[in-house]
C-alpha cells in the first residue's frame, strides 16, 4: 500500500516502524455542541483506513482524544449554567452515539486532556529544562525560533506565517509566533496547579502528552483534517521533537480533505452545520459512508441533500445485487441443479478494488469496482448463473469500507404504507393462483408507480421501495 505524507508531499510505500503493528493517533473533537457530518467525514476516512491496514494483516493501535477544556467548552457550559465536565460529557455521549450509527469501529484508547494533566505539566516542565520554552506572567510559551525547521509540515516560513496571519501583539512573547502550552488561569475558569501557578493547558501539548502516553514514538500514523496542519500539526511536531529528540515523531502525516456546506467548510464556529443525527433521519449510515468515500479522502466534498439522496438510489443496487436469488438461497444455482451457466467470478473487481485502495487508499475507485460488481451479479443471477461466491466477495469488500448493506430505513410515510402494500402483494398472489394474470399485473404496475418494487422467488414474492432516479 502507498500512502502519501503531508510532511513530504510525496507518496511512498506504507510499512510500519515494527513491520506487524501500525500505531495511529488521530486527532479528536472538542465535544462543546452536536457532532456533525464534518466531524463524520473526517472519521468515516480513518475508520477505512484502519479496516484495510487490518485486512492486510496488520494489527492497528488507535488512539483517538477528546480536547475537553478549551474555550468554547467553557464559554458554552457558562451559557448552559452548568460546569465544563457536564457539558463535554453531554457532547462525549453525542459523538459516540452517532459514530457507533454510523458504524465507524471505536478506537482502542480515548483520552481526554482533564485526566492527563500531569503527564502535560511534566512534559512542559522538560522543555523549560532544554530551553525550549520559558514562562512569562503565569503562561508558559514554545520558542519556535529554536526549531530551525518550523514551518516543515504546512511549507511555510516564519516571515511568512506572520505575513499571513493576524497575529495579536502580547509583550509577554519572545517571538510573535510563540504558542502557548500553558495557561495561566482567569476567573471562573478550571485551573490546576503547576509549577508556573493555577492554569490549563494549551491546545496543542495535550496531543504530544497523549500519543507519547499511550503510543510511543515514533508514530506511524498521524491523522487528522486538513486545517489541523497550520498551527496545531505544526505545534505538535515542534515540541514534540523538542521534547523526545526522536525525529520524524510521526512517519506518516495523513490529513483529509474537508467538508463544504455552499462556499465554506462545515465548522461549529462558522454555525453552518448539519449534524450526523439531523442526516441519519434522512439518510442509511451506508448511504452516508460511501457518499463521504465517493471523494479521494484528500480532497473536499461538497455535502448536499442531493448527493447523498443520489447515493442512497445508488445503494439500491447493492441491496438489490445481495437478495437470495431464484433458488432461494443466496444465488447459488448449482444446488438446485440449474447449470445454464459457469459462477460469476469476483476475482476481477477483488483485484480492482485492492489495486485502488493501494493506490493511497482511493475509495472511489473502490467503490466503482463493487458497482460494477453488483450490476455483474444482477446480470448474471437473471441468466441463471450461480452468484454466491460473488455475494460473499460483495459482503467482503464493502465491509472493508464499514458498509453493512442491511436495507434502508423506510420513511415515516413509507411506515404507514407497509401494510397495505403486503396486502396488495397477498391479493397479487392469490390472482396469480387464479390465473387472473391481467388483474395482478394490474397491482404490480400501480405499485411500481409508487416506487415499490416486486420480484417472484420460488419463496415467494419480495418487494422493496426504490427510490426515483
Amino acid at each position: 500500500m502507498r500512502l502519501y505524507n503531508t510532511l513530504t508531499g510525496q507518496e511512498r510505500d506504507f510499512v510500519p516502524a515494527d513491520g506487524k503493528t501500525v500505531k495511529m493517533y488521530v486527532c479528536g473533537v472538542t465535544p462543546y455542541s452536536a457532532t456533525h457530518v464534518g466531524h463524520a467525514l473526517s472519521y468515516v476516512i480513518f475508520d477505512t483506513l484502519r479496516r484495510y491496514l487490518e485486512h492486510l494483516g496488520y494489527q492497528v493501535k488507535h488512539v483517538q482524544n477528546f480536547t475537553d477544556v478549551d474555550d468554547k467548552i467553557i464559554q458554552r457550559a457558562q451559557e448552559a449554567g452548568i460546569s465544563e465536565e457536564e457539558l463535554s460529557e453531554r457532547y462525549i455521549a453525542d459523538f459516540f452515539r452517532n459514530m457507533d450509527a454510523l458504524n465507524i469501529r471505536r478506537a482502542d484508547t480515548y483520552p481526554r486532556a482533564t485526566r492527563e494533566i500531569p503527564g502535560i505539566i511534566a512534559a512542559i516542565q522538560d522543555l523549560v529544562d532544554k530551553d525550549f520554552a520559558y514562562p512569562a506572567a503565569g503562561d508558559v510559551y514554545f520558542r519556535v525560533n529554536r526549531r530551525p525547521d518550523y514551518g516543515k509540515l504546512s511549507h511555510r516560513t516564519l516571515e511568512g506565517m506572520i505575513a499571513g496571519a493576524r497575529v495579536q501583539v502580547d509583550e509577554d512573547k519572545e517571538h510573535p509566533m510563540d504558542f502557548a502550552l500553558w495557561k495561566g488561569a482567569k476567573a471562573g475558569e478550571p485551573a490546576w496547579d503547576s509549577p508556573w501557578g493555577p492554569g490549563r493547558p494549551g491546545w496543542h501539548i495535550e496531543c504530544t502528552a497523549m500519543s507519547l502516553r499511550y503510543l510511543d514514538y515514533p508514530l506511524d500514523i498521524h491523522g487528522g483534517g486538513q486545517d489541523l496542519i497550520f498551527p496545531h500539526h505544526e505545534n505538535e511536531i515542534a515540541q514534540s521533537e523538542a521534547y523526545t529528540g526522536i525525529e520524524p515523531f510521526a512517519n506518516y502525516w495523513v490529513h483529509n480533505g474537508l467538508l463544504r456546506l455552499g462556499e465554506d467548510k462545515m465548522s461549529k464556529s462558522l454555525g453552518n452545520l448539519v449534524s450526523v443525527e439531523e442526516a441519519l433521519e434522512h439518510y442509511s449510515a451506508d448511504a452516508l459512508r460511501a457518499y463521504f468515500l465517493s471523494s479521494h479522502y484528500r480532497s473536499p466534498l461538497q455535502y448536499s441533500d442531493e448527493g447523498s439522496a443520489a447515493m442512497e438510489r445508488s445503494f439500491d443496487r447493492f441491496r438489490h445485487a445481495l437478495r437470495p436469488g431464484r433458488d432461494g438461497d443466496a444465488g447459488d444455482a448449482a444446488a438446485t441443479g440449474d447449470n445454464s451457466g459457469a459462477a460469476l467470478s469476483p476475482a476481477p473487481f477483488q483485484e480492482r478494488f485492492t489495486a485502488a485502495m493501494d493506490d493511497d487508499l482511493n475509495t472511489p475507485q473502490a467503490i466503482a469496482a463493487l458497482f460494477d460488481l453488483a450490476r455483474e451479479i444482477n446480470r448474471a443471477r437473471d441468466a441463471g448463473q450461480p452468484v454466491a461466491a460473488a455475494q460473499d466477495a460483495l459482503r467482503q469488500l464493502g465491509g472493508i469500507l464499514g458498509l453493512t448493506f442491511e436495507s434502508r430505513p423506510a420513511g415515516r410515510d413509507e411506515l404507514a404504507a407497509q401494510p397495505f402494500i403486503e396486502l396488495l402483494v397477498n391479493t397479487r398472489a392469490e390472482l396469480r393462483q387464479a390465473r387472473q394474470y391481467a388483474l395482478a399485473d394490474q397491482i404490480r404496475d400501480n405499485l411500481a408507480a409508487q416506487g415499490v418494487v416486486l420480484e417472484d422467488t420460488p419463496n415467494g414474492t419480495l418487494w422493496q421501495y426504490q427510490r426515483p432516479g
